[in-house]
């Protein structure tokens, strides 16, 4: 027993050893903290710098070539207690890659600038912060545009202002650049200062590219402008209003034959029917005229339900919303009829209701027309011209106008290729033009064709 107990005891023994020299051998750390050798070569991707490998390769996120990437241990610092994180600091032109926050040497899409002796530059994409060692003036090689004040030139000794990414016109950069396509940015040229006498913003588009863009120009005049509104209507089959007029008629005589009653009330009912009538006939779009004329002659149109041979019957046409200012009491309106294509038919404007419909927005228009024929019938479908004469107006065309939502502007045509926009207040339009009340005077030239593209080139434009 003693021997089995002694056995047991050396066993333990043997196991705490052992652990103690494992311990001892590993210098307590954890296998995700191990070190890598100083003379391991690393290589990552320039675009995604988490993914690393030890031979060379392409990226499988992006499919760039990996880099190689040396190890720097001066870079982090350690103590007995736990590693601490390297503090930023300042690195050198040729350490810094705008496009990402890291510094690999040898980096094919390094930032190309020149810094003069103790100058801070700012990467513009990656922020990185740059100085000049040993207050030389440093450079990277292979560059071919100055960073700083001076702008650079080209071959034919137009300046360049920026580089612009074709792509995306919105990101700009003061060095040539490719972007993460491979693409190089393009060069954006200075060129000369746009005139002081120009009150909006204004873009100078050379003739060649004008003519590249589809550039027309058209001056701004004085013009009879006609209206022309296109509605659909039917002739009318309309008892309500044919009952409600002959409701009116007896109230009348009613009101008319109690007028010497000895009872005040009577009168007073009888009145007051005669009102509700009359207010039903305008809801249902007489107006006052018509009301007074059938006050007077006291026969219901019957023609509004059961025409007879010869008779005129009622048109209604539905204006939208939007158009029914340029409709009016006595309007001419051309007619034609689905059943006769071809055949006009003429009437004149009668009256308009009061009350629009709220769920198409249009407003009823009574037309009369004359129909010698017996051709139209009720609730026969048609189609209404209406033509309204505006004057002289000063009018510019309407392809000249571009729409934002919030204003309206057109492109005016200045001295030296240079196109101004300009915020113009606009009233009725009248088939290809717009009637004009503010922001153009005659002979101003407004560009009528390739006025969208104009107005995207001055966007792209500082």
């Amino acid at each position: 027993m003693d021997r089995y107990k002694n056995g047991l005891l050396m066993v333990a023994v043997i196991m705490l050893v052992s652990a103690v020299f494992v311990f001892a051998g590993c210098g307590g750390r954890s296998p995700g903290h191990q070190a890598l050798s100083p003379g391991k070569v690393v290589y990552s991707c320039p675009m995604h710098p988490a993914y690393t490998s030890d031979k060379p390769g392409d990226c499988p996120i992006c499919g760039m070539k990996l880099v190689k990437k040396e190890n720097d241990s001066s870079d982090e610092t350690s103590t007995q207690g736990g590693n601490i994180p390297a503090q930023p600091k300042e690195k050198t032109p040729g350490e810094v890659c705008i496009a990402h926050k890291c510094a690999i040497k040898n980096c094919p899409m390094s930032i190309k600038a020149h810094v003069l002796p103790g100058e801070r530059f700012v990467c513009p994409v990656c922020g990185e912060v740059i100085v000049t060692p040993n207050a030389k003036t440093a450079g990277i090689p292979g560059n071919q545009a100055p960073q700083g004040p001076a702008l650079a030139a080209d071959r034919k000794g137009r300046r360049i202002l920026y580089y612009r990414n074709p792509m995306n016109p919105q990101a700009t950069s003061p060095a040539p650049l490719k972007d993460s396509m491979g693409m190089d940015y393009v060069p954006v040229y200075e060129e000369a200062s746009l005139p002081a006498v120009s009150s909006g913003p204004a873009v100078r588009i050379s003739p060649q590219r004008q003519q590249m863009i589809g550039v027309k120009v058209e001056p701004v005049k004085v013009i009879a402008l006609t209206k022309v509104v296109r509605v659909s209507g039917k002739i009318a089959y309309d008892p309500e209003l044919a009952v409600t007029q002959e409701e009116f008629i007896q109230a009348l005589k009613v009101q008319n034959d109690v007028k010497n009653s000895p009872l005040q009330d009577v009168i007073d009912r009888a009145r007051m029917l005669t009102e509700a009538a009359r207010h039903k006939l305008k809801l249902l779009g007489m107006d006052d005229g018509q009301i007074s004329v059938l006050e007077n002659t006291q026969r219901a149109e019957t023609n509004l339900y059961l025409p007879v041979r010869g008779e005129n019957v009622w048109a209604y046409i539905f204006v939208y919303e939007y158009e029914i200012g340029a409709v009016k009491i006595g309007d001419s309106v051309d007619i034609e009829a689905v059943a006769y294509p071809g055949e006009k038919f003429t009437g004149k404007v009668v009256s308009i209701n009061p009350v629009l419909d709220p769920i198409t927005r249009t407003n009823q228009v009574r037309v009369e027309v004359p129909n010698p024929n017996n051709k139209l019938k009720p609730e026969m479908f048609i189609s209404a011209l209406i033509k309204e004469s505006l004057g002289p107006r000063l009018a510019v065309p309407a392809t000249a106008v571009l729409d934002t939502g919030l204003r309206k502007i057109v492109y005016l045509s200045e001295k030296d290729n240079v196109l101004e926009s300009r915020e113009v207040t606009l009233g009725q339009k009248a088939e290809n033009y717009y009637e004009v009340l503010s922001g153009l005077k005659e002979g101003d030239a407004v560009v009528t064709s390739g006025n969208f593209l104009v107005d995207s080139e001055s966007k792209l434009r500082p």
